[in-house]
């Protein structure tokens, strides 16, 4: 992530304006503008941390002279009572930012948490857990950043950088070989150089750009629908909603027609039936929850040292 980036910037401004407002009545009423604090920011809970740098510059923004120290790293698994981070400089700045400052960094560390669950949960299968486009507005790719940290990866940024052929797509498309056929057309017309996958665009930049089109996936909710994407050419495919029975006959299937095909499985995963899904021989899971439903970690912020200057 680019940290210093305009839009970093701009989105951690709306939201100190939001929570602000004209000022802090309750700083401004109590804390002396001269004085000065020392805090620092720890885990009540086990988590894996993410979003450390935009707690940082949360309280740059309000005081560009405070000291700020990470004790912790994104993606790093830590302890309950683990110190994150310490500051030391204005208290009115410290005060005023800290409730932004942990709201970025409980949801963050929230979703890196969650995904590293799952992750566990498919250690020693071949599934890889991935994210949906089921995020809060305006904070897409700070969650799929998250959710790398806790260790899973991205499916697709948005709507422009993959082809995602649905059940609405195929039936106005006029069936799966014509959806099918459309896209590849479409896919080819796009064709350019581009610098960064499309299901792993927020990663960073490749070593050597190459020319590449649009990935193209196809939802499919049987046998029957599987059988007739991969005759038309499907290279991927995204099982919708099915047992983990059903899933297993559709993984083994779309091996043997096409061995090195690309598998996922979406709908109604968890961290219960996760491990069921992933022994199905899929390449991916992917889930909502990941980023809709991740509970805040656990932290909080400590003043040790007030001192008037």
């Amino acid at each position: 992530m680019l940290w210093n980036s305009d839009e970093i910037d701009e989105l951690i401004r709306g939201a100190l304006a939001e929570d602000l407002g004209p000022g802090d009545a309750t700083c401004m009423a109590t804390i002396p503008a001269t004085a000065t604090a020392h805090a620092r920011i720890v885990a009540k809970a086990p988590l894996v941390c993410a979003g450390l740098p935009i707690a940082e510059r949360v309280f740059r923004t309000l005081d560009p002279n405070i000291a700020v120290r990470l004790l912790a790293s994104d993606g790093d698994v830590v302890e309950k009572g683990r110190e994150l981070a310490q500051t030391h400089g204005r208290a009115r700045a410290i005060l005023s930012g800290e409730r932004t400052a942990l709201n970025f960094l409980a949801h963050l560390s929230g979703i890196a948490t969650l995904t590293h669950r799952f992750v566990e949960r498919l250690e020693g299968t071949s599934a890889k857990i991935r994210d949906t486009r089921k995020t809060t507005p305006g904070l897409r790719l700070l969650e799929k950043y998250a959710v790398r940290m806790g260790g899973g990866t991205n499916h697709r940024i948005g709507l422009y950088d993959a082809i995602l052929l649905k059940e609405n797509h195929i039936a106005l498309a006029g069936g799966v070989k014509a959806a099918l056929d459309q896209a590849h057309a479409y896919a080819c017309l796009q064709m350019k150089p581009q610098e960064t996958t499309a299901y792993e665009a927020t990663a960073g930049p490749r070593s050597n750009a190459t020319n590449a089109s649009l990935p193209i996936q196809i939802e499919v909710r049987n046998e029957c629908e599987l059988q007739e994407a991969l005759s038309a050419g499907a290279e991927s495919v995204l099982l919708d909603n099915m047992s983990p029975e059903e899933a297993r006959r559709c993984v083994q299937l779309a091996r043997r027609v096409k061995r090195d095909s690309v598998v996922e499985i979406s709908g109604g995963i968890n961290l219960d039936n996760a491990r069921a899904y992933a022994e199905t021989g899929a390449d991916f899971l992917s889930s909502g929850a990941l980023t809709h439903s991740a509970p805040a970690a656990d932290l909080s912020l400590l003043v040790d040292i007030l001192k008037e200057t």
